[in-house]
């Protein structure tokens, strides 16, 4: 079997569907390795999943404020790309897979000018930056999407977005997040990294729709009755992630509602399989953990990303009847509606057949299918 050089890094929605693809590979006998950035989130999460993990430099190729790019970035890209091609040169991987991002770029382009064949996933239905820089070499691309713009069709293969297919009994996802059988669970999660605009807008709108001085009586116990119509018995709960940089700005703002539980970090696969309901943004990977998990969701789409496809992403959920989509502009006032009108049992109930509907399982593997097609 081959070595498999997972570039990768950034965010999680880069790194979690390559180590969702390494697993299925790693299972099929194949040795993996992460490769991104040195001292990036890439390198705690290859070592959380016990997986090894390669750090080189990697420059951000983000525009500075005259439209050029920041050429002490460029300088890291190119001693990145050097780094790598001194590793993978000792290596001597069966393939090389790029899975986008800035922290992705030196390995796949150092695979490239060593004649390596390299692979990439394209999660977005726009080919990004990084990807355009490495897809004339690419020997095949995996996508989300049916169709990408900027992509030749002949070199795109349809396999979904590798998630990770784990399930945890609820109680045992409970327990190891330290909440209750029973209340409503509100899962909050801006994405790996956190979003500051969820952070600061969610607690407010949570506390006003179900704390104290809200539409519900005070907690008993930490959990709040839930008694309008249509909604689940036992109360709520929220877990929120709030990205580790944030936490000591979210945390003294809910301190003061038992029901509200504010961490950096969360086990994901804990908090998707006791979530009831999530309010999160509209990156691909989240959606696509959401509906492997049969969530409905509460989308806010990041309003500046890239040709606004996160807005797109969530009115696609939206169609298919497994959410709904408030605007980040209109946000303070319409959020807290659309939770409420959310948390009904029965709109929980159809969200959730819906969302499981549009769960694209066996992704990983059909994406190690077209990496093994291209091995070396």
């Amino acid at each position: 079997m081959s070595l498999v050089v997972m570039a990768t890094g950034g965010t999680g929605g880069h790194i979690y569907p390559a180590v969702a693809t390494a697993r299925e590979l790693s299972r099929r006998g194949h040795e993996v390795l992460l490769l991104g950035q040195r001292g990036g989130m890439e390198e705690r999460v290859s070592r959380e999943q016990g997986l090894p993990f390669e750090g080189v430099d990697a420059g951000k190729l983000a525009r500075s404020g005259q439209g050029r790019p920041d050429p002490r970035e460029l300088l890291r890209a190119g001693q990145g790309v050097l780094q790598a091609r001194s590793l993978l040169n000792r290596l001597k991987p069966g393939v090389v897979v790029g899975y986008g991002g800035f922290a992705s770029l030196p390995g796949v382009l150092a695979a490239q000018s060593l004649g390596v064949p390299t692979v990439l996933h394209e999660q977005n239905a726009r080919l990004g930056l990084t990807q355009r820089l490495a897809v004339r070499k690419a020997r095949a691309v995996g996508t989300a999407y049916e169709r990408v713009i900027g992509l030749d069709a002949q070199l795109a293969t349809m396999v979904g977005m590798p998630v990770r297919e784990e399930r945890l009994p609820r109680a045992e996802a409970l327990a190891r997040l330290g909440l209750q059988e029973g209340p409503l669970t509100i899962f909050v999660m801006g994405g790996s990294q956190g979003s500051l605009f969820l952070n600061q807008t969610v607690p407010d709108v949570l506390r006003h729709a179900f704390g104290p001085e809200g539409l519900l009586p005070p907690p008993a116990r930490g959990v709040v009755d839930l008694d309008f119509t249509g909604s689940a018995a036992g109360g709520v709960q929220v877990l929120h992630s709030t990205g580790p940089r944030w936490l000591a700005e979210v945390a003294p703002g809910v301190q003061d509602l038992e029901w509200y539980e504010a961490a950096g970090y969360v086990d994901a696969v804990a908090a998707w399989s006791v979530a009831d309901l999530a309010i999160t943004r509209a990156g691909t990977s989240t959606l696509a953990e959401a509906a492997f998990h049969g969530v409905p969701l509460v989308m806010v789409p990041l309003p500046e990303s890239a040709e606004n496809h996160q807005f797109h992403n969530a009115q696609a959920v939206a169609a298919a009847g497994a959410g709904l989509v408030v605007e980040q502009r209109s946000a303070s006032e319409a959020l807290g509606r659309a939770v409420l009108e959310c948390a009904s049992a029965g709109t929980r109930a159809s969200m959730r057949e819906a969302a499981l509907g549009r769960a694209q399982t066996g992704a990983a593997g059909r994406f190690a299918d077209l990496i093994e097609r291209h091995l070396r």
